[in-house]
């Protein structure tokens, strides 16, 4: 039977006990008040988080889903437009599309990154679509769907290489929604602007999930999502609150997708602490880094690139057993997780897009291969300590390494 936990894989209990009084403090204003939807709670909040974010605007919804689902159809995705993302990713990302009325079309990731790979979103556009010059439109050779947006995915909190996207984007008259769930502030380096910029302010919006797990993680469900076009705010501001543009006046059909005012508040206490808890997720990252160099030829750790600061919502590595390292934590007392397992296009609920196994075999191959280690901004260098004490056990008994 395996220990009781000794090194938890995520601790959501420390930091709501250090933040308790500011946080019941965002209760009472509420009881004050009665008000529990909407109001300055909320806009307070949407101001912060656009501020964070560098960007003019943002609009807070009841989930991350719905963050990315309210951005593509205000963006402009029509019934059967083809939206293109990466098959590494959580099924939100492409249960967005679809319930945006948008056709999935998956593009292998970079074996490095785990994000897009730019190269082959280039390779996917010029060898099976046709640009029409004079309607501006990319359409699909095979399917004859026209292709209207690209979702790339900043995942484990590290950036999406977005320079080379946002060319290929403006080329071919595709608008870009980052999906930024697992990323708040992480920041990326433009070489084209000469300049970093956060996660969220580059392409046409941003969709942001704030589950409890985040890196900035409301206690219960929340979303947002940022740009700087002032129309596309308003509408999804309509989108998230049934189609109204005043009370009983519809004029869309929209959703019940608001953000409520406690979790705002939250939110906004929250917010004061974000940057120093990412320094900590980055000062625990390259300690990890460092203390796992010496079992490279057992454990892979993540690559940073030069262009991008990640803010780590997850640390995850790769090895050749996973299950026997999972295993052997375990019986140590110590928590992992797998981000993901199953890569989206060989999943049962996208049988119906044709895709086989061997379509993306980076992401397939990486999906076999990775193992998220413990990770939030209150772990103790003893923790860490231990962690890595049973991976060298384990590394010990002739695990090899992925590559």
């Amino acid at each position: 039977m395996a220990n009781p936990t000794k090194v938890p894989f995520l601790d959501l209990v420390t930091p709501h006990k250090e933040l308790e009084d500011e946080l019941l403090a965002v209760v009472k204003k509420a009881f004050s008040n009665a008000g529990f939807i909407g109001g300055p709670m909320v806009e307070e909040f949407e101001r912060e988080f656009a501020r964070f974010c560098d960007t003019k605007l943002c609009v807070g919804v009841n989930s991350g889903t719905d963050a990315l689902r309210f951005a593509l159809m205000a963006g402009g995705v029509e019934p059967g437009d083809i939206v293109i993302t990466a098959p590494h990713t959580f099924i939100a990302t492409t249960e967005a599309i679809s319930q945006a009325g948008g056709h999935i079309a998956f593009v292998d990731i970079n074996e490095q990154t785990y994000a897009l790979d730019p190269e082959k979103l280039r390779e996917y556009i010029e060898k099976n679509c046709d640009f029409d010059a004079k309607t501006g439109k990319l359409i699909e050779r095979a399917s004859k769907r026209k292709v209207a947006a690209i979702v790339p995915v900043h995942l484990y909190g590290q950036m999406a290489d977005m320079d080379p996207i946002m060319e290929l984007a403006t080329k071919y008259k595709l608008f870009v929604i980052e999906d930024a769930c697992q990323a708040h502030g992480a920041e990326y380096f433009s070489r084209k602007c000469n300049a970093w910029k956060r996660a969220g302010s580059i392409g046409k919006a941003a969709a942001f999930s704030f589950y409890p797990g985040k890196n900035l993680g409301a206690c219960g469900e929340g979303g947002a999502i940022t740009t700087n076009d002032e129309a596309m705010a308003q509408r999804m501001k309509m989108i998230r609150d049934h189609g109204q543009t005043k009370k009983y006046y519809h004029d869309i059909e929209g959703y019940n997708g608001r953000l409520d005012s406690i979790q705002a508040g939250w939110l906004s206490v929250k917010l004061r602490h974000l940057a120093k808890w990412n320094e900590s997720r980055r000062a625990l990252a390259h300690r990890y880094h460092e203390l796992l160099g010496e079992m490279k030829d057992a454990v892979e750790v993540p690559y940073e690139a030069g262009w991008t600061k990640g803010v780590y919502h997850l640390y995850v590595v790769r090895v050749q057993d996973r299950e026997a390292l999972q295993a052997h934590l375990a019986d140590a007392g110590i928590g992992t997780g797998i981000h993901y397992p199953v890569p989206l296009h060989l999943q049962k609920a996208y049988e119906h897009l044709g895709y086989k196994k061997g379509a993306f075999p980076v992401t397939e191959r990486v999906a076999s291969e990775i193992v998220s280690l413990p990770m939030f901004p209150q772990m103790t260098n003893q923790q860490q300590d231990e962690i890595i004490k049973h991976i060298k056990e384990f590394a010990g008994v002739g695990v090899s390494a992925s590559r």
